[in-house]
């Protein structure tokens, strides 16, 4: 075979259709973005994924598809292989927060299932056997998990997971070893930057046992004031107690930011409303503009829709924008490769396009 093939008409579909996750819907959707849990499973007498070989790797991408789209969760889910995917399918995929940059890498057995919203999803062969997704927009856990617990359920009918009665699932790094859970939130705090209460903030998170990360996980950037908070301990804890530890102190995070934006708004309305609507003015009349300017400028777009400033447009419009002006989203959009400069130019139009599809009315008066 020369290349990859074309990928199947229902990616297609799957690129064209944004993820339930970026609905802006579900309680705090102001404050959370969404809710994510995440569990690592093995299969038993399989080496892990760095230690087994080809026909190994292809058995167990078999094996846990089959499984997955047997059951009611993935009822009606797309298997997609990632060797029969273009590089650029496959960061597409690492920009819907689907796949990790690791099972992008096309040169292995390695594959994911995604259920209909991609409210569900399975990687296949990434650093354990298969990694199980749940995420829901806004603040809801409680309902990730419900969705990841259930699924889990079902692939344990028909897979023999690597379990140990003294330690728990058995993973590639032992710090997932134990339950394999990572539950995380991501979160939206720009008043508290821009007060410059957050290192405080971030410094009680991490005493507490949490995780601090940015838009898109482990070693990448905070960018538009997006912080990734996730639990650290997966041994000698209950998912129900990690879960619950995070949701409580998410719930003090949201309301600490709260109080921020009160004290904020009430000692310097004009100049946030200043920031908000310069914002919004570069993205709507931008003719040229860098994937990590989109990022930052709609955090204040986003505070503004907080705030209930009349004439911007709804959030899940600008939530859509974090992902579909990632470059690989805007490349295949635009049909093909670009080059950076010819991106920044589409990316602007992508933008002026979105906005003023979705405006609500005149905008401010001068």
């Amino acid at each position: 075979m020369n290349g990859p093939v074309r990928p199947p008409a229902d990616f297609d579909e799957l690129v064209a259709r944004p993820a339930r996750w970026l609905s802006a819907e579900g309680p705090h959707a102001d404050l959370v973005l969404s809710s994510r849990i995440r569990l690592a499973r093995n299969l038993r007498n399989v080496p892990f994924t760095h230690r087994a070989h080809e026909e190994q790797l292809q058995g167990v991408l078999m094996s846990v598809s089959g499984a997955a789209q047997r059951g009611q969760g993935f009822a009606g889910s797309l298997l997609l292989r990632m060797a029969e995917l273009s590089p650029l399918d496959r960061q597409v995929l690492v920009e819907r927060h689907l796949v990790s940059h690791e099972l992008g890498d096309g040169t292995r057995p390695r594959g994911i299932v995604v259920s209909p919203e991609e409210r569900l999803s399975l990687m296949i062969n990434e650093e354990d056997h298969l990694r199980l997704q749940a995420i829901a927009p806004g603040f809801q856990l409680t309902e990730a998990w419900a969705a990841a617990d259930a699924a889990d359920d079902e692939l344990d009918q028909s897979l023999d997971f690597a379990f140990s009665e003294e330690i728990g699932y058995l993973t590639a790094c032992p710090t997932n070893a134990g339950t394999g859970l990572r539950a995380s939130v991501l979160i939206h705090l720009p008043a508290l930057v821009l007060l410059d209460e957050i290192q405080r903030v971030l410094k009680s998170i991490t005493q507490v046992g949490l995780n601090v990360r940015g838009l898109y996980g482990e070693h990448s950037d905070v960018m538009g004031n997006l912080f990734q908070i996730s639990n650290q301990t997966t041994l000698g804890r209950s998912e129900r107690d990690s879960i619950e530890i995070l949701d409580r102190v998410t719930r003090q995070i949201i309301e600490t930011e709260e109080q921020a934006r009160e004290r904020m708004m009430r000692d310097a309305r004009v100049q946030i409303e200043d920031k908000v609507w310069r914002a919004y003015g570069t993205l709507r009349h931008c003719r040229t503009i860098h994937s990590r300017e989109v990022i930052n400028l709609c955090s204040a777009v986003r505070l503004g829709v907080a705030l209930q400033l009349s004439g911007l447009c709804p959030l899940n419009v600008i939530n859509e924008l974090l992902v579909l002006t990632q470059p690989a989203h805007l490349q295949r959009a635009y049909g093909g490769e670009l080059s950076p400069a010819e991106r920044n130019v589409y990316r602007a139009q992508l933008v002026r396009e979105r906005l003023v599809a979705a405006e609500p009315g005149p905008g401010p008066s001068a």
